[in-house]
């Protein structure tokens, strides 16, 4: 299917908009709740010798993923980067649910009401989102590269 160029980067925007209201979002609600998610992190039967680090450097990554999605020139590695984590964080709660009976919340904000099925098939969504944005990305790179030489 071919798609124009115009109505590529209006929905690469909407997708770096959305994942940057996720991010900043996410991580300003676990910086609000610094001690509830460190406690839930440190409840975490995968994570939870970590959970010191991880408490402090998933909601800075967050932020400086949304830092990168802002900026054109970041946007490609932003997205990139959206994917990665968000396949982690996906392929975390996979884990949790196959494989543990305690399966406590570390998340933030109205996401902590979600239940796990639900919160899945959302990490899901945004990993086929960010791909899709980088996709679409890397097409339009191209293009500009053919243009111009």
């Amino acid at each position: 299917m071919k798609f124009s160029t115009s109505f590529k980067n209006t929905l690469i925007n909407i997708i770096c908009y959305a994942l940057i209201l996720l991010f900043v979002y996410a991580s300003v609600s676990k910086l609000l709740d610094y001690g509830n998610f460190r406690i839930q992190l440190g409840q975490s039967p995968l994570i939870s010798a970590y959970s010191g680090w991880f408490v402090w450097f998933v909601p800075v990554l967050e932020i400086c993923i949304a830092i990168a999605l802002l900026f054109r020139k970041l946007r490609f590695w932003g997205l990139y980067a959206s994917f990665i984590l968000m396949l982690m964080f996906t392929v975390y709660i996979f884990i949790m649910l196959k494989y543990s009976s305690f399966l406590p919340c570390s998340c933030g904000g109205i996401l902590e009401k979600l239940g796990w099925i639900e919160h899945l098939i959302f990490n899901i969504f945004f990993v086929i989102i960010a791909l899709v944005g980088m996709i679409f990305l890397r097409c339009n790179m191209s293009n500009k590269y053919l243009i111009n030489h």
